[in-house]
């Protein structure tokens, strides 16, 4: 008899309402995409529902075959550590129940056009006449204590700087890793160029894109003889959609594989020798479903004051 299936999309969580927003469009999408299964979407903290909410709810359904999916670009410690765990805990209380695990979105073909395109929107409201090789893009990324997530935000930055013809790339980091995006845009000015695409690598907004921008905004007021230009992030774009359906189909197929050649959990990376063979565990007991600035009455704002609560083992 086959077994009837479940797609669970595990997102991050935030405490901006206009990122759990944005997550829930998203599951709206992948839930109209996949009309054949039952779909499901939770939280690894802050946000309801939390993702043990969202397994049980398509054990409830009926499913007897559960394809967990990431919502994350990257594999750092939520991907190889936070959402293992949860997955894992709830298949060895659910033996019945076949759970198999997915991998994150990676850097994908789909993805980089997807980028493209969020960059080209932000070239189409600057002032014209600006030609590429006198644009610097800054690729930021969210910032992990993983060395190989983090360098996954040059290689994309690489490839975009290299496929659109920029003149130059930098890349800069929301958090926990260097340089900061304050940091990397003081570099930009020094490079001496015209224009300069902000473009952050992220799913969806929150604190940290929001972050980011006001970081960008401050950044042309004090230098008002460049022009600074703001892309979109990913968000609902079709491709990202795309590259969500392909990670199901890879689940199904059997060929759904981390990349953990240069993992410091499974190999001793230089400066990380230490990580190797750490317990996979989850870390976000204290966080999980607490809810977002909505449910408790007050506003982080844009500021730079309050940073997202970062983990030991952040992704």
């Amino acid at each position: 008899m086959t077994k009837k299936i479940g797609v669970m999309l595990c997102g991050h969580g935030s405490r901006d309402v206009d990122a759990v927003a944005e997550f829930g469009a998203l599951a709206r999408h992948l839930k109209a995409r996949l009309p054949q299964y039952e779909v499901e979407s939770g939280f690894l903290e802050f946000a309801t529902p939390i993702i043990k909410t969202g397994l049980d709810a398509l054990k409830d359904k009926g499913v007897g075959r559960i394809l967990a999916v990431p919502g994350m670009l990257f594999a750092a410690g939520h991907v190889k550590n936070d959402l293992p765990w949860e997955v894992n805990s709830f298949a060895s209380e659910n033996p019945a129940l076949e759970v198999n695990y997915g991998r994150e979105l990676a850097i994908d073909a789909k993805l980089l056009k997807a980028a493209r395109a969020r960059i080209e929107e932000a070239e189409a409201m600057g002032a014209p006449g600006a030609e590429r090789k006198d644009t610097l893009l800054l690729v930021v990324g969210r910032g992990t204590n993983d060395p190989d997530a983090n360098s996954n935000i040059a290689k994309v930055a690489r490839m975009l700087w290299e496929g659109m013809e920029f003149g130059w790339a930098e890349i800069g980091f929301s958090g926990v890793a260097y340089p900061l995006v304050d940091q990397a845009l003081e570099r930009c000015v020094r490079l001496g160029y015209k224009r300069v695409i902000v473009f952050p690598y992220f799913l969806f907004t929150g604190i940290l894109v929001k972050r980011i921008y006001d970081w960008t905004d401050e950044a042309a007021k004090a230098n008002p003889g460049v022009e600074f230009l703001k892309a979109p992030y990913l968000n609902d774009h079709p491709l990202v959609i795309d590259s969500f359906v392909e990670r199901v189909e890879e689940i199904l197929g059997g060929g759904a594989q981390m990349n953990c050649q240069l993992c410091k959990y499974r190999e001793q990376v230089v400066g990380y020798e230490a990580s190797v063979g750490a317990v996979q565990a989850g870390h976000h007991h204290h966080v999980r479903g607490i809810g977002t600035d909505a449910d408790h009455g007050h506003d982080h704002g844009h500021g730079h004051g309050h940073g997202h609560h970062h983990h030991p083992h952040e992704g």
